[in-house]
């Protein structure tokens, strides 16, 4: 009886291996992947160590047989294009920063690191641009965004934003130096044409609130100048424009600017729905909404609008 079991099994092994041979596969891809994973560690360190003894181009070899193992990781991008920067070479240098910002685009390390490549080929009005979107993440870094507007000749500009941090915390010994300077440069008058022009913005729109025109401009000049008055006039402006999807913007921007996430992002998830046939201003419903998801700690969701923005052909 035992003998004819054995025989039975045997034959069901003979005529149906796949059993085992499944089992053998799935073992030899674990295997392999692991060993990927691995050679892929090997080379990754072998190149940070590389860097740090100012090693550059032998950083980058290791990097390259690491993407080799396992392509489009934006640490290795990342990685790469530190090193050619540190060699000089700002054209690849760009190749790579944006190969990783294509996978991540609101890392506020790597737009850093974009933002230094830029500086080094002087284009400073896309460092500019760069450094706003930094800025929406940490508004600390206003000061540098200062600086990029003294680097592109926007004097006016430039002072404007100095106003606008001596109100909120006051200046550095530096940034004193550079107002004074551009009092000098400018005169006086800068001062006075900023204060007078949105002073002169505000009279309009309290002549007649019924104009959203006005409002706009206000708004526009106030987010620059004078925050407490853009906190005052796009908290009214809802009231004023239930339907212009501008102000909920403006207003989720506000509470962005007040620490207030979670307001900003009810602001903004109902004023969305009266945005029509306007990617740009999409594009921007979206980066703020991804923003304020990110404050709260709720990656998900800002990597779900993040995606929409890319999705978006303006």
């Amino acid at each position: 009886m035992i003998k004819r079991i054995v025989f039975i099994v045997f034959l069901g092994l003979l005529y149906n291996p796949f059993c085992i041979v499944a089992q053998d596969s799935i073992a030899i891809a674990e295997d392999i992947e692991e060993k990927k994973l691995l050679q892929f560690q090997e080379y990754f360190f072998k190149a940070l160590s590389d860097k740090s003894i100012n090693n550059y181009q032998k950083s980058i070899e290791n990097l390259e047989a690491s993407n080799e193992i396992l392509p489009n990781n934006k640490s290795v991008y990342f990685e790469l294009s530190k090193n050619y920067l540190l060699l000089n070479k700002t054209r690849e240098a760009k190749v790579y920063i944006d190969k990783a910002l294509n996978i991540e685009s609101s890392n506020i390390w790597m737009l850093l690191h974009l933002v230094a490549i830029q500086k080094k080929e002087r284009n400073f009005k896309e460092a500019i641009k760069t450094q706003l979107k930094i800025v929406d993440q940490n508004p600390k870094q206003r000061i540098e965004l200062v600086r990029l507007y003294y680097f592109n000749k926007q004097y006016t500009d430039a002072l404007s934003l100095i106003n606008t941090l001596e109100q909120e915390n006051g200046l550095s010994k530096n940034l004193k130096q550079l107002k004074h300077s551009l009092e000098l440069r400018k005169g006086t008058i800068v001062k006075k044409e900023i204060t007078e022009d949105l002073s002169s913005l505000i009279a309009n729109f309290e002549k007649n609130q019924t104009t959203f025109k006005n409002l706009k401009k206000l708004l526009d000049s106030a987010i620059k100048s004078d925050v407490q008055t853009f906190h005052k006039y796009s908290k009214l402006g809802i009231d004023l424009f239930p339907a212009q999807p501008f102000i909920y913007l403006s207003r989720g921007k506000s509470l962005q600017m007040q620490k207030k996430p979670q307001e900003a992002i009810d602001v903004l998830e109902s004023g969305f729905d009266f945005v029509i046939e306007n990617p740009s201003l999409e594009i921007q419903f979206y980066n703020s909404l991804a923003k304020s998801y990110t404050r709260i700690n709720n990656p998900t969701k800002a990597k779900e609008y993040l995606e929409k923005v890319k999705k978006i052909k303006i």
